[in-house]
């Protein structure tokens, strides 16, 4: 397969309607653009960066590629209306928002010509969503890695309610990371895919190398849902996250939140003390690649198995 459009990719400008998940201090400039040039839309996650970090990622991802890159945008953050204004400042033509209602920035993205895509865990947000304006939703569904909705709605459940019950495109996120994900995503009606631990088992990933390990070496339960009550964080097992799930719901919850960044990875610590956001998926992640990899394995897996199911459903007696 060399590529295929829809209205994701027209969306975005992209060869492939792969979107990479943004993911709190880790989808940075280098990332983001590997998934660029392999044809997919790298994302940079604006969440943890201040505003002249967020313009040096971004100047990082345009020395790697050509292609178009987006910036993630939680809306409930502080910093989202000066993450957007340097998105246009910076030339941004494609963003994705998440953790709020996006109608209050919606004047200011259809004033800078921005496309948008809002991440959504239920259809009353997909409606809400659409009737603001967004170009297109993405179903986050709860077996995802890193904050989820706390609905616990499945992808393969909230997906086809969305494509029945909105007119725009649908992207599928939570629970894909191979080409039979894929296909299964298009299947149920997406029209593109978001997918995020995959890529954290990647070497141009900027994680310590213990964590890509534990993504590798995951099996499909070893995840667990801290912060149930406030902002749901789905994270891979170890010492530090089984206290914290061992709390009170509440006392959970103000440990996560007040934590912020310092209890990521990325600030220190190792495999049993370090919180490590990560999908279900990570079942599926049985080698560390390179982003190139990882694309040829899904790009070539798709033709696999869509020859698979010509063979099945196509043509024979049933």
């Amino acid at each position: 397969m060399t590529g295929w459009h829809d209205r994701v990719t027209s969306i975005l400008g992209s060869e492939y309607p792969v979107l990479l998940g943004p993911m709190r201090l880790v989808t940075l400039g280098e990332l983001a653009a590997a998934v660029s040039n392999c044809g997919g839309f790298g994302q940079i996650a604006a969440s943890g960066l201040e505003g002249e970090q967020l313009r040096n990622e971004i100047v990082r991802a345009r020395e790697l590629t050509q292609r178009p890159i987006g910036v993630n945008i939680p809306i409930y953050r502080p910093n989202a209306v000066q993450a957007l204004e340097i998105a246009i400042e910076m030339g941004i033509e494609a963003i994705t928002t998440s953790a709020g209602n996006p109608a209050p920035l919606m004047a200011r993205v259809r004033e800078a010509g921005l496309k948008v895509l809002h991440k959504v865990s239920t259809v009353e947000m997909a409606r809400k969503a659409e009737a603001a304006g967004v170009d297109a939703v993405i179903a986050t569904g709860f077996e995802a890695g890193g904050h989820v909705g706390r609905e616990q709605i499945t992808t393969m459940c909230l997906v086809p309610q969305l494509v029945s019950s909105v007119n725009i495109p649908v992207v599928a996120a939570g629970g894909i990371a191979d080409a039979r994900g894929i296909v299964a995503a298009f299947a149920l009606g997406a029209e593109g895919v978001e997918m995020g631990t995959r890529f954290l088992a990647t070497w141009e990933c900027p994680v310590p190398f213990f964590y890509k390990e534990r993504v590798r070496d995951a099996m499909c339960n070893e995840t667990l849902l801290l912060g149930k009550e406030a902002m749901p964080i789905r994270v891979l097992k170890n010492e530090v996250t089984a206290r914290v799930a061992g709390m009170h719901q509440a006392e959970a919850d103000r440990t996560i939140t007040s934590q912020g960044d310092a209890g990521y990875v990325q600030s220190g610590g190792d495999r049993e003390t370090a919180v490590m956001p990560c999908g279900q998926s990570a079942g599926m992640v049985k080698e560390i690649l390179s982003v190139q990899e990882v694309f040829a394995d899904l790009t070539g897996g798709v033709d696999a198995v869509l020859e698979r199911l010509a063979k099945l459903f196509g043509g024979g007696q049933r």
